[in-house]
């Protein structure tokens, strides 16, 4: 038998197997597909302080091995979510995380405050990616005195497993994840979307009403493969890796780069039953190379 469980600095999942915000909804849409308590944890779609209506229609794109997105957040705000979704959802057996995004400090303070009274919540994925409106649209992620400014506040007010989520639209992703480990991050997740856009030649439009988005899906693995394998040389604090993982395999590959844990996001779109199909496939692996804890690939790449 075996031991799939994978501590997150105090987080204790039941297998390494997550799925990425605004992929999975609120993991009720998945339910009758299979049984979501077998996954480690749900990140839930991103959440503001405020009702969000996202960007203008056509806001997702496909693209040779990936997809683009320019949904624009779209959420009817916390405090929505804490009085009419989290009471559908808090009895899941398996842990169920908040992303929590926003345009001000101020903003990411209010949204987790809200989301720390919330019992059945045991953390939130910060997600730094975000344009600071007062600082001219610049993503809280791209430097560190802003990382680290956004990070230390919502620490002061967040009581849980605090994840913060990298942008990879950085010079030096491994000083940014320092930076927000210093400043009280418990894990790092990474990566979030890269910057992308797609024309149609017919037409001679851009394909998004946004001209550019994020760029995910297999296209993007092998930069979230290198980054990670960056980041895990950089910090302590466990890693969430994504990016591209469409399989068993990919998963493997991310943890051997020094992902603790995994997050699915595009492949939910082609298989809604491909996390599943992962955990499956991960005590498959171990069986077969030997290895009696999934914990014992972390980092185990051979150079």
């Amino acid at each position: 038998m075996v031991d799939l469980k994978i501590d997150l600095n105090g987080l204790e999942l039941k297998n390494p197997v997550m799925t990425a915000s605004g992929t999975f909804g609120y993991g009720e849409e998945f339910m009758d597909f299979f049984d979501i308590s077998c996954l480690g944890g749900v990140l839930v779609k991103g959440t503001t302080l405020e009702h969000r209506e996202g960007n203008a229609y056509p806001r997702m794109a496909e693209t040779p091995q990936g997809m683009l997105n320019a949904v624009g957040l779209q959420n009817k705000g916390v405090h929505y979510f804490a009085e009419h979704i989290y009471p559908r959802i808090k009895d899941y057996d398996t842990h169920m995380l908040v992303n929590v995004s926003g345009s001000t400090i101020e903003d990411y303070i209010k949204t987790a405050e809200v989301v720390n009274e919330l019992d059945n919540i045991p953390g939130i994925e910060l997600n730094i990616s975000c344009p600071n409106v007062k600082e001219g649209g610049m993503a809280f992620g791209t430097s560190c005195p802003s990382a680290v400014s956004v990070v230390e506040a919502v620490r002061q007010v967040y009581k849980k497993h605090l994840m913060v989520k990298l942008s990879p639209n950085v010079t030096n992703i491994a000083e940014i994840a320092a930076a927000v480990e210093g400043a009280g991050a418990d894990s790092i997740s990474l990566i979030n979307t890269l910057l992308g856009m797609a024309i149609d030649a017919k037409t001679r439009r851009p394909l998004l009403s946004t001209i550019t988005g994020g760029l995910s899906g297999p296209a993007v693995k092998p930069v979230a493969l290198r980054m990670v394998w960056q980041v895990a040389q950089a910090v302590k604090v466990p890693i969430v890796g994504m990016g591209g993982i469409m399989n068993t395999t990919d998963a493997i590959e991310f943890m051997l780069a020094g992902a603790s844990a995994i997050q699915v996001g595009t492949a939910n779109f082609i298989d809604p039953c491909v996390t599943e199909k992962i955990v499956k496939g991960l005590e498959a692996y171990c069986i077969e190379n030997g290895f009696d804890k999934v914990s014992d690939l972390v980092g185990a790449m051979e150079v």
